[in-house]
């Protein structure tokens, strides 16, 4: 049996619409740089809307979950290895039927892939958020007490601390930034999980989404809330996390995390 170890690069990025970054080329780093896992938010498509080019990628497995609206949510993962199981959505339709979780179980670890809920549109989806957020904790727990790790990536919508956006006050009672959101990520957090970027960087302006309508990547206003948790128990699996502002196509940037085992 050989002693060598194995690397895994895991990248998460929201695309704000699969068709779109494909008519601009913008995965074609992807299909340079071959990862072995790629996470995607917001595809906004339904499986057989997504072009073969950016679909059936040699030496890809793919797997989808997509709302049942058309044009909106949904998620995808592209993985190397084949996983040992891949589970769609929490089993709760009130949060399955806008297509927000995909989980791939491999021998090390359980990946989320997770587009979690925005909460500016109103009081009620606020609320749905603030569910969502709640019914996704209990889910972990249980899995934090196995020895098999678990690893959260994707869109929180949530930007944790002052550092993570450009204009904490003025962002104070928005959704987003609100007290109870940031507090979820507190008790997130405290079941186990680590801020992976956070183990390597405390430095500020590291924003993953930036408002297109303003212009604010020009100007790097922008927020972080795009994350990878990973749990306690792999946390020594962990050689890097990063953010990958230089690759263009959507209002938010890639992120990612090395692994070795």
């Amino acid at each position: 049996m050989s002693d060598r170890k194995k690397s895994t690069r895991i990248i998460s990025w929201n695309v704000n619409g699969i068709r779109s970054v494909e008519r601009k080329g913008a995965l074609d780093w992807f299909l340079k740089e071959k990862p072995e896992i790629l996470c995607i938010q917001e595809t906004k498509a339904q499986p057989d809307q997504v072009p073969s080019s950016i679909k059936d990628i040699p030496g890809y497995h793919n797997y989808f979950n997509s709302a049942e609206r058309k044009g909106y949510s949904g998620v995808a993962v592209y993985t190397k290895e084949e996983p040992l199981q891949v589970q769609h959505g929490l089993g709760l339709k009130q949060f399955d039927v806008e297509g927000r979780v995909l989980a791939a179980e491999f021998e090390k670890f359980i990946l989320f892939n997770v587009y979690f809920p925005n909460g500016k549109a109103s009081p009620e989806r606020l609320l749905y958020k603030m569910d969502f957020y709640e019914a996704f904790l209990k889910q972990m727990k249980p899995l934090l007490k196995a020895d098999k790790g678990v690893i959260v990536c994707g869109d929180v919508n949530t930007a944790h601390t002052e550092i993570d956006l450009a204009r904490p006050k003025e962002n104070a009672t928005s959704s987003g930034f609100l007290p109870e959101e940031r507090a979820w990520i507190d008790r997130f957090l405290d079941t186990g999980f680590v801020d992976t970027l956070r183990e390597y960087s405390s430095a500020p302006e590291q924003y993953s989404w930036w408002d297109y309508k303003t212009r604010a990547r020009e100007r790097n206003v922008g927020w972080r809330i795009d994350y990878f948790y990973i749990s306690k128990n792999i946390r020594r699996l962990m050689k890097n996390a990063f953010i990958r502002n230089d690759l263009m196509g959507s209002d938010h940037c890639p992120i990612g995390i090395d692994l070795e085992y």
